[in-house]
């Protein structure tokens, strides 16, 4: 079991963060925000596919002054990304905005971030206090030499003591960089000095298929200390995909379960079935199945219902065919031609159950 860090508990619109919460999952929109119909399209699908929290860019005027007609239509609790300028993120908040992300290293002014701290706290608007390698302040770079981890620890504890300073304590801190020991340094040493929600991802993780290796290990290896208390994984890909990955890593970890979870032997020379076009067909045919189940797909007498006697129903495949099984115990042999039908009927008993 992983023992989770004990943080005060803060609301994102209707979504608690913290304490004993379960981690929020959330993505970020690649829509320009002022094209309300796509920004709201692309909301609506992320929130089908389990994202609970979705920030949006707000770079200009235009932006902010749609935020009202996004609010009032999203599914889910938005936040709008502020930087350089405390006048957009003014407009935003009274657009009705749930929350605000910003970034003091680059607004560099605080008497306007004290300004917004106090507006924030009129409308009860949380804030995500962030953090990058990118715009670290200067002092702290010629005191360290370089972002280390310590540096970007020591900037998030500084604004954090602000914020506390001045009556604010209804924000979460990101702590993030490209770098995967230099996050995991630095979002330690914050975490062992403070009570606050963090929000965890690697920043710039890259495409697909290297950003969900890179965000995996280094999330993983957060969430393993108990550290996160929301999560997104940064991908140059769909945002979509971003919700799935950040949902496998937690069901990997036994913190979140959405959907199936498919459980796969690697294959070998003792294989007699073509186990990677079977376990691809049955991803497909359940990609929109939410049902929170365990399937395992074993792919000779080696790995078979003994090694997955934990799973909730699966094949145990053998020489062009299978034995079906649901909690260790055998149902009936299938072939290889009929057995995903036959999987995926068994599958549809788990529904009815329901």
């Amino acid at each position: 079991m992983i023992n989770r860090r004990k943080t005060r508990k803060i609301k994102v619109g209707n979504v608690e963060i913290g304490g004993d919460s379960p981690i929020v999952v959330q993505s970020m929109t690649d829509t320009k925000t002022y094209n309300v119909e796509e920004t709201l399209n692309q909301i609506n699908r992320l929130y089908a596919a389990g994202c609970e929290i979705i920030r949006v860019a707000v770079p200009t005027e235009k932006d902010a002054l749609v935020l009202k007609d996004i609010v009032k239509n999203s599914p889910i609790p938005v936040i709008a990304d502020i930087h350089f300028s405390p006048r957009i993120a003014f407009l935003s908040l009274e657009s009705g905005i749930h929350g605000v992300r910003i970034n003091p290293g680059n607004i560099n002014d605080e008497g306007k971030i004290r300004e917004l701290l106090e507006e924030c706290k009129k409308k009860n608007v949380t804030v995500r206090l962030g953090v990058n390698s990118g715009s670290l302040e200067m002092d702290l770079l010629e005191k360290y030499g370089y972002p280390s981890g310590e540096a970007l620890a020591e900037s998030a504890l500084r604004w954090s003591e602000f914020f506390e300073k001045h009556g604010f304590f209804n924000f979460k801190v990101s702590i993030k960089g490209s770098d995967v020991l230099q996050n995991i340094e630095a979002n330690k040493i914050f975490a062992e000095k403070t009570d606050i929600p963090i929000h965890i991802g690697i920043t710039e993780a890259g495409p697909s298929g290297r950003g969900s290796v890179k965000s995996a290990v280094g999330l993983g290896i957060l969430l393993y200390l108990g550290i996160g208390d929301t999560v997104r994984v940064s991908l140059t890909a769909d945002p979509e995909e971003e919700v799935k990955v950040a949902y496998q890593i937690l069901q990997s970890l036994g913190l979140r379960r959405k959907g199936v979870e498919i459980v796969s032997c690697p294959t070998c020379g003792r294989i007699e079935v073509d186990l990677p076009e079977v376990v691809k067909k049955v991803e497909k045919e359940l990609e929109n199945t939410d049902l929170p189940i365990k399937i395992a797909i074993m792919g000779c007498v080696v790995n078979a219902i003994g090694e997955a006697k934990e799973a909730d129903i699966g094949l145990a495949c053998g020489n062009k065919s299978a034995i079906l099984f649901k909690k260790g115990e055998p149902l009936k042999r299938v072939t290889e031609d009929n057995m995903i039908d036959e999987l995926i009927k068994e599958i549809g008993s788990f529904k009815n159950n329901d």
